[in-house]
């Protein structure tokens, strides 16, 4: 039984036989061919049982290895690597077709890899899986079909049978940013160089000066004394920022976080950008926290600069969900104002798609911005924005474009309103959402408004 389950046969062993049903239909017709068929045939049977020889005996079950490496975990809305490893110890040149069974929540049926291993040769094949909802992804067996030259028959092998890999928040994202601002290359993903706004009297130390220092903080006898004839070094005085502010991420996950772009949905840009906001937030010496709430407030991790605050954020965040219930902005206010007692910058992401959205709220804002520096996050409608510049062609078309313009206007005027309580606020497309959100941290920091 177990080489009746390993053994199948090949397109390229249907078509010979479909050749020598058209080959013994024109034997009918023309019987001197008769013999010549009969004779391919048995030739065509023997070299079936040799290849099956071939395939099953010369070193069984052990007549080649495969195995898949994932990483322990997968980072949600990146491309994650997955190796194949292949090693073949027949005596031969063989085919090998590979289908790995990928986790249900990628929806493919495409994971088909070929390849040629030469006689006890290695090979690795690479591929990549971008995931797009948190939670557990199983893979399933990794099957090997291995074939001779001749490609009538193939021999399956299973491998790795259920592997479970969890999608976390995109970590990969939050150490690409990480490593950037270690080497000083913000700016690649779209970070601006913010000259601080004054300083703090606390002086820290004399270095050099670098391209965008304030040059009130030259340090004239530092200077004096590093001048050579090779030339002058500018050398200026640095002072500490303030550090230990508690710095909070309001995540909303109800209905309005669900809507869907480019596979991820609104709440996993916040959770994506709250993990990353965290981390630079934590080396700027600040303290970062959590709160969820939809319906009711969820979870609480208070703000804390201990060693492993950033995996506690980590494993809060990988298990948000969304749901279909209302907001309730007046139990996140009161939550706010019994928990949260110092004051704080507080970065709520949410969404208001009409000025009305933003009326019924706008009470529990205010009271949360006496208290706070609020920040609100909310997105734009990126397919509104590309249905506004596209031209009108039609009396449809113009309508259609009418009534953007007048959602996109409504955005627009929510932004206004919250600045004119001194509500700061980022209207942002959820692609560019990382990249805005640590902009106005910094910049608000560089003001010293925390």
């Amino acid at each position: 039984m177990t080489f009746i389950r390993a053994l199948y046969v090949s397109i390229r062993f249907w078509l010979t036989w479909l050749g020598f049903a058209v080959a013994f239909v024109l034997a009918y017709a023309f019987p001197v061919l008769l013999p010549l068929v009969q004779v391919a045939l048995a030739v065509f049977g023997l070299l079936v049982l040799i290849e099956a020889l071939l395939l099953f005996r010369p070193t069984g079950p052990n007549a080649l290895f495969a195995r898949r490496e994932a990483p322990d975990r997968f980072s949600n809305g990146d491309a994650n690597p997955v190796t194949i490893f292949l090693e073949s110890r027949y005596p031969f040149r063989t085919p090998v077709d590979v289908i790995d069974e990928i986790p249900v929540q990628f929806q493919r049926r495409d994971v088909l890899f070929r390849a040629t291993l030469s006689p006890r040769e290695s090979q690795l094949i690479r591929y990549q899986l971008r995931p797009t909802r948190r939670g557990e992804y199983r893979f399933g067996a990794l099957n090997v079909f291995v074939m001779t030259p001749l490609q009538l028959l193939k021999r399956r092998f299973r491998f790795d049978a259920d592997q479970m890999v969890p999608v976390y928040p995109s970590f990969l994202q939050m150490r690409q940013y990480e490593l950037l601002a270690a080497t000083n290359r913000l700016n690649e993903v779209g970070i601006k160089r913010i000259r601080r706004i004054g300083h703090s009297m606390e002086f820290e130390q004399v270095r050099p000066y670098t391209p965008g220092d304030d040059i009130r903080t030259i340090n004239h006898r530092a200077t004096a004394r590093r001048t050579n004839p090779a030339g002058i070094e500018l050398m200026v005085n640095a002072y500490q920022d303030e550090r230990s502010q508690p710095v909070y991420c309001l995540i909303d996950k109800g209905r309005v976080m669900r809507a869907p772009f480019e596979g991820l949905t609104l709440l996993d840009y916040a959770i994506n950008a709250s993990l990353v906001l965290s981390n630079i937030a934590l080396l700027k010496q600040d303290r970062a926290g959590i709160l969820t709430f939809a319906n009711e407030v969820n979870q609480v991790l208070p703000a804390e600069r201990k060693p492993g605050q950033l995996q506690k954020i980590l494993e809060l965040l990988y298990r948000q969900r969304t749901g279909f219930l209302e907001t309730d902005y007046e139990s996140l206010t009161l939550t706010v104002r019994h928990t949260i007692r110092q004051r704080s910058l507080l970065l709520l992401f949410t969404n208001f798609d009409t000025a009305n959205a933003l009326h019924r709220q706008l009470p529990y804002l205010r009271r949360m911005a006496k208290d706070h520096l609020l920040l609100v996050v909310f997105f734009e409608n990126t397919e509104l924005r590309s249905l506004l510049d596209k031209p009108a062609l039609t009396t449809e078309e113009v309508y259609m474009k009418t009534i953007g313009e007048k959602f996109s206007f409504e955005k627009r005027q929510i932004v206004r309103q919250l600045q004119q309580y001194g509500i700061q606020t980022i209207l942002t497309a959820p692609q560019n959402l990382t990249a805005n959100t640590v902009n106005k941290y910094l910049e608000l920091k560089a003001r010293g408004m925390i």
